[in-house]
């Protein structure tokens, strides 16, 4: 990266660090770009010069580096184990800071009533990125049926564990994820007692 284009990151990130914070501190609702732009020492276009609308604030694109890791899973491995394996990478790779960073907006996204349809549109685009994914590494169409299944099963258990965690934030969500990508990868089987 370029000077420019380190200092244009490091200010974006001084921005959403700054409007995490706000948020946890006086909610979602009460805080103004304004507070957001004083906070990060920057004006308020500034803010939207990086950040369009509030929502954004939140909804940050973070599948990119997941993405490029499945892209270098082997080819061989099923789609669901394929998943597994470039989710935990790309979890090994964030610092402790991120992992929090990113639980913190998962949560904002699913307990603000506000963000609820800014969050609705990021899933879609999700699990269109997915389903696009997923197709080509199986050299099939993304309108197949079989593809369609594979990405709504995850993206089920994802959005499950989601609203589970909004209600127990003390749950280990990256933890109960992995086990239930294994869970699905192993049939879905119930265990009968």
């Amino acid at each position: 990266m370029s000077l420019r284009e380190r200092k244009k990151a490091k200010t974006r990130a001084l921005i959403q660090k700054e409007a995490l914070r706000l948020f946890r501190e006086q909610g979602y609702t009460a805080t103004k770009v304004e507070q957001i732009a004083e906070a990060a020492e920057v004006a308020p276009s500034t803010v939207f010069r990086y950040f369009p609308t509030k929502e954004d604030l939140v909804l940050v694109d973070q599948f990119p580096p997941f993405v490029e890791a499945l892209r270098a899973v082997p080819p061989e491995l099923h789609p669901l184990r394929a998943f597994r394996v470039a989710m935990r990478q790309v979890l090994a790779e964030q610092t402790p800071q991120e992992r929090v960073d990113s639980m913190e907006r998962e949560k904002l996204m699913f307990t603000v009533p506000e963000l609820w349809a800014a969050s609705l549109r990021n899933i879609s685009g999700v699990m269109r990125t997915l389903r696009d994914e997923l197709a080509a590494r199986e050299g099939r169409d993304p309108g197949d049926p079989e593809i369609r299944n594979v990405t709504g099963a995850i993206s089920g258990v994802m959005v499950a564990l989601w609203f589970e965690w909004a209600e127990n934030p003390e749950m280990d969500v990256v933890e109960e994820f992995d086990r239930g990508l294994a869970h699905l990868e192993a049939g879905l089987r119930i265990r009968r007692e």
